[in-house]
């Protein structure tokens, strides 16, 4: 989905005059002409079976955002270390546009992002189930009182580290040798109102399994795509991936805790039984909640129910293109005593002062392993990819400047005598390698550059 009237600008801290996250044009956060609480389905001249592929809204918008990147000590938790802060906050602010779906924004240098430079993004738009009011982004972070830097050479000599803590909304309690510190996120709904929430994991070594104590979800998006409602007691959601659900207030008032439920079967946790939040039905009450989780619950690191992700707006991968590249093993290995991901054999060594874009821009074409390029020469035309690993690990993986195609995915080796789904398959930019398994996609080459 491409919007075209925002533009996001981010400058380190010292580049930019301290400001607020508003913007020079302001965006609208209203619903467009006919979309109300009755009929979430049209957006002014458009609806959810408009082709955002080929068509969008031009709304002669240009919303500018101005952020100023500071170092600073942060302690989401109660915890003091040093963080990066975005006009102040972690997360950042909400950048707010109009029709589409919610993704975030975050820095792409280094591991800045886990120092704390990311946030939503909202683009209102056509939904595929009503609700009465948007609660807006719910932000899962995983949390080290460590700096994201400080565990980068644990993780690649050791492995993934035990993190401390996660966060919801940038907020959580934590037992610091017997003294709790920190504040939990709340919210506070209404009885017989229904909301909106727009769940974005933004962790870098957690899958959480999100769950209302109580209460049932409807989801309603995955990633940027529209999908038909289904209801769920909680949804897994990777790194990376985004769901959007609706929650109705009908439980006997009260408080009721949110849960962001680390999976130990992919990371470790300090905190694992305490990532929580509240939701209240009276805003006067300060009591902590006793509610009890759902129990059918498996401690594993998938995707929501594929047969359950299917799309509003039906796309229909077709000709299937097999490239020099179609088959991606990922395996893991040991480069200079160091621990690395490897794909097709290849692990990437990134230099920082020679980006892809700009050698493509100088017409570079003797690519090297450390470059690690997969050239799609073709526009236009369906491409697949066949990516397995024989690891007892499952892994996201995420494709820029595409949705791409969940042809299939399943455990053991793929074959030839796997069937794949091409007609309306689950369509999105997050994805979960199941250990020891395969994963096939499919993506249209219609967005040329680097990614």
């Amino acid at each position: 989905m491409r919007a075209p009237f925002l533009w996001s600008l981010l400058f380190a801290g010292g580049l930019a005059a301290p400001q607020a996250a508003s913007s020079t044009s302001s965006a609208s956060a209203s619903a467009c002409t006919g979309n109300t609480a009755n009929d979430r389905s049209t957006w002014c001249d458009y609806d959810l079976q408009t082709d955002w592929y080929t068509e969008v809204p031009d709304t002669g918008v240009t919303v500018e955002y101005w952020f100023e990147v500071t170092n600073t000590t942060v302690s989401p938790d109660g915890i003091e270390r040093i963080g990066l802060a975005v006009n102040g906050s972690i997360p950042g602010p909400t950048i707010e546009a109009n029709w589409g779906d919610t993704v975030g924004y975050h820095s792409h240098f280094s591991l800045q992002a886990w120092e704390g430079v990311f946030g939503p993004i909202v683009i209102h738009g056509p939904a595929s189930a009503n609700y009465d009011e948007d609660m807006g982004p719910v932000m899962l972070s995983d949390w080290s009182h460590q700096t994201a830097d400080a565990l980068y050479t644990y993780a690649q000599t050791q492995g993934p580290p035990e993190l401390d803590n996660a966060l919801i909304n940038g907020l959580n309690v934590y037992n610091n040798s017997g003294t709790i510190t920190g504040s939990r996120w709340e919210t506070t709904v209404t009885s017989g109102t229904s909301y909106r929430l727009r769940l974005v994991n933004t962790a870098i070594d957690t899958h959480f399994k999100f769950m209302i104590d109580n209460h049932t979800l409807t989801v309603i998006a995955m990633d940027f795509v529209p999908i038909e409602p289904y209801e769920t007691e909680y949804v897994d959601i990777s790194m990376g991936q985004r769901y959007d659900v609706v929650v109705t207030a009908d439980q006997d008032e009260g408080d009721y805790w949110i849960r962001a439920i680390p999976q130990t079967a992919c990371s470790a946790n300090d905190n694992v039984d305490n990532i929580r939040a509240i939701l209240r039905y009276d805003s006067s009450s300060t009591a902590d909640p006793t509610t009890t989780a759902y129990s059918n619950m498996t401690n594993e690191c998938v995707d929501e129910p594929y047969a359950s992700l299917v799309p509003v707006l039906a796309q229909n991968p077709t000709s299937l293109v097999e490239t020099d590249s179609s088959d991606m093993p990922v395996t893991i290995g040991v480069l200079n005593n160091l621990f690395k991901w490897y794909i097709s054999a290849k692990t990437m060594a990134v230099e920082w002062g020679n980006p892809t874009t700009l050698s493509v821009y100088g017409g570079k074409t003797d690519w090297t392993d450390n470059d690690h390029v997969v050239e799609l020469a073709t526009a236009n035309e369906w491409v697949y990819f066949v990516i397995e690993t024989a690891q007892g690990v499952p892994h996201p993986f995420h494709l820029h400047g595409h949705d791409f195609w969940v042809l299939a995915s399943g455990t053991g080796t793929y074959s030839d005598a796997v069937t794949l789904n091409t007609a309306n398959p689950p369509r999105r930019d997050v994805a979960t390698l199941p250990a020891s398994g395969y994963v096939v996609i499919a993506f249209y080459t219609d967005n040329p550059g680097a990614w």
